[in-house]
C-alpha cells in the first residue's frame, strides 16, 4: 500500500510535473491552499486550472480546495514587507504561512507526508522551502519529504505539459504586491 501524501499545490501548471513524479509511489492528494493569490478572481482562475488539469489527464488524485478566507490573515503578515523584492522577507513569510496550513492538514487528515509543489519554480528557492517545510515537520509531527522539484527538467517538463493542456500561465507569483513587480 502506498503511503498518502498530501500535496501542497501553488496553481496547475507547477503541479502537472510534481505529480507525474509522486504518482507512481504515493497516494496523492492535491492540497490548493493559496489565500495569498491577488485578487480573488485570479484565486479561482488558478483553482479551476488545477481541478481541469487533473480532471482532464486523468491522473488518481483528489484536489482539496483550502479555501481563500485566509486572505486578510496573509495580507496582516505582509505589513511592512510590501516593498520587499521578490523572492525576499515576504516570501519567506508566504512559504511558512502555506506550509504551515499544509503540515496541519496533513496532520488532521492523517496523511504520512507532505511536500509542495513549490520547488518546480526555478525563482524559488528549494533549500530555504525545505528548511521551512522540515520546521514544519517538527511542529505537526508528520513527514516531510524535501524536494527540488525544477530538477532533471521539471520547470521545462511543467511548461511542456501546460502546453498540451492549454494551461492558463500566470505571470505574477500571486500576492498583490508581486503583481505590480513584473
Amino acid at each position: 500500500m502506498k503511503k498518502r501524501l498530501l500535496l501542497h499545490s501553488c496553481c496547475g501548471p507547477c503541479s502537472t510535473t510534481v505529480i507525474n513524479r509522486l504518482k507512481e509511489d504515493y497516494d496523492v492528494t492535491i492540497f490548493y491552499y493559496n489565500p495569498n493569490i491577488y485578487p480573488e478572481e485570479e484565486y479561482s482562475h488558478r483553482l479551476a486550472e488545477q481541478t481541469r488539469y487533473v480532471r482532464e489527464s486523468g491522473v488518481p488524485v483528489i484536489v482539496i480546495d483550502g479555501t481563500y478566507s485566509d486572505s486578510e490573515m496573509f495580507l496582516s503578515k505582509y505589513q511592512g514587507l510590501e516593498n520587499e523584492k521578490e523572492g525576499g522577507a515576504r516570501c519567506n513569510v508566504c512559504f511558512a504561512l502555506r506550509l504551515d496550513k499544509t503540515a496541519k492538514t496533513a496532520k488532521e487528515g492523517n496523511f504520512d507526508l507532505f511536500t509542495t509543489t513549490l520547488t518546480v519554480s526555478p525563482h524559488k528557492n528549494a533549500k530555504l522551502i525545505n528548511e521551512i517545510g522540515e520546521a514544519m515537520s517538527a511542529k505537526y509531527g508528520v513527514e516531510y519529504l524535501p524536494s527540488d522539484f525544477k530538477k532533471q527538467d521539471g520547470y521545462l517538463n511543467s511548461i511542456k505539459i501546460s502546453k498540451e493542456y492549454n494551461l492558463y500561465r500566470q505571470n505574477y507569483c500571486g500576492c498583490k504586491y508581486s503583481i505590480y513587480k513584473n
